[in-house]
């Protein structure tokens, strides 16, 4: 049997009990240690890293106030912060250990153990230990760039991937498409693309397409000089000459109307742009990065994008994956926030509960990073307790997962009427989109993800 990884250490003075546990734990997890004596922990844990400590409350003859629990608890905690502390007690003393809860304990076990109950609780527990580290190392990382956008996190296979991609791509001044759904995080891999980029010290302009309105498009992107419309009361430099020598990000370039894109796709062949109001032209030099959740290629063939400036910006493709496609990269997200989020609202010692923990992973996360960021932050704002529950998590108590049978009745239902509006309006897609009340682009990403 393939063990489990994590490192446990056992602090116990009773020998059976060291042994016991010794005897059920090896074969589970990658090291296991023990100490009889207390005093030796310090001097351990500068040697070893451990996951997680076992710890008993009360070490001398007759004691049962838990003290001597609670001092090494403390001094555990400041060598080792991101350990996982389970006190060792015995049934009668449960309201001690309830005490240790508060204290900021992760769990605690009575003698005599649940053995199965046991081994799947301190496996979650190395997760949460090891997801601690993560977290620590990236919130330095964070802090030391001074910058608003955070590293990409995640250890998974498809996150590997676009981390190897960026590092083989980022020194070349080649355009990006990116693509992904909402809430994937594509606003993080064109930073990080400029992040490890030569132009890294230049600046990073991240254009929202989708919020800006036709009417304001040339003088957001290319500028304005006094007195070219009613407001323009003084000149204002574009986000293109802003970006000059540095990295323009246009996310969501999927919704510009056919007349926007030819001026765009003017912009981008030249390196120059004209301010409104001006006959003078200004050179620029930027890095392009472009982002969508749109199928770009299908709206190539609907000629509602075109084809020109879709080969002008897709020179490399990254794709942004799907949370639920992540893996554990879901817990250390988690723990991440709600990190955070705890300290955004002046909060302390909440935790996830290990069934929390387990419906987080199952949880279909339609929303990506952004929907689990969002729920951490409902269930901070309404738990009651200081340990986070599934409830808190998802109120209705049903996941996306669980309940498949309804959901695939609902996208049965939706996917006939899109067929049954297309078939009615002879193919012409925006006059299916003003029969069904939706927008085109809404529409586009319907017929791809029913693969109509």
């Amino acid at each position: 049997m393939k063990r489990k990884k994590g490192t446990i250490l056992i602090v116990d003075d009773n020998e059976e009990i060291l042994w016991s546990l010794h005897q059920l734990l090896k074969n589970e997890f990658e090291k296991i240690l023990t100490l009889k004596n207390p005093n030796l922990i310090k001097n351990l844990l500068e040697r070893e890293e451990v996951d997680v400590v076992l710890l008993d409350m009360n070490f001398a003859a007759g004691v049962n106030t838990g003290n001597e629990g609670f001092y090494w608890f403390e001094e555990i905690k400041k060598q080792e912060p991101t350990s996982v502390i389970v006190f060792i007690t015995a049934y009668g003393d449960i309201e001690i250990a309830v005490r240790a809860m508060k204290e900021g304990a992760d769990d605690f076990i009575t003698k005599p153990w649940d053995s199965d109950k046991l081994i799947y609780s301190l496996q979650n527990f190395v997760e949460l230990s090891q997801s601690r580290k993560k977290v620590n190392q990236l919130k330095s990382t964070i802090a030391e760039s001074g910058h608003h956008y955070p590293s990409i996190i995640g250890e998974s296979e498809s996150i590997l991937s676009v981390k190897s991609t960026i590092q083989k791509i980022a020194a070349t001044d080649a355009t990006v498409l990116i693509l992904g759904e909402n809430g994937t995080g594509k606003a993080l891999i064109a930073y990080e693309i400029h992040k490890q980029s030569e132009r890294k010290n230049e600046p990073f302009i991240h254009v929202d397409l989708g919020a800006i309105h036709d009417n304001l498009f040339e003088s957001e992107l290319f500028g304005h000089v006094k007195g070219a419309f009613t407001d323009a009361k003084e000149d204002r430099i574009g986000r293109f000459e802003a970006a000059s020598d540095g990295t323009l990000f246009l996310d969501e370039i999927g919704n510009l109307s056919l007349s926007l894109q030819q001026k765009l796709l003017s912009a981008i062949q030249t390196n120059t742009i004209v301010k409104v109001g001006s006959n003078k032209s200004t050179q620029v030099n930027v890095r392009l990065i472009c982002a969508t959740n749109q199928n770009l290629k299908q709206m190539v063939i609907d000629k509602t994008f075109r084809e020109d400036l879709f080969y002008r910006i897709n020179t490399l493709i990254i794709e942004s994956p799907l949370l639920r496609d992540r893996g554990n990269d879901i817990i250390l997200l988690a723990n991440l926030f709600l990190c955070e989020l705890l300290k955004k609202y002046n909060k302390k010692g909440m935790k996830f509960s290990s069934n929390s923990i387990e419906k987080i992973l199952q949880h279909n996360w339609p929303g990506n990073v952004r929907e689990l960021e969002h729920t951490i932050e409902r269930a901070i704002l309404l738990c009651q307790s200081e340990v986070i529950n599934p409830d808190d998590l998802f109120p209705s108590g049903v996941s996306v997962r669980s309940d498949s049978n309804k959901l695939k009745k609902l996208n049965d239902i939706e996917k006939n009427a899109i067929i049954n509006a297309i078939n009615s309006q002879k193919g012409n897609l925006t006059k299916a989109a003003a029969e069904l009340g939706i927008s085109r682009s809404t529409l586009y990403l319907k017929i791809e993800k029913y693969g109509i």
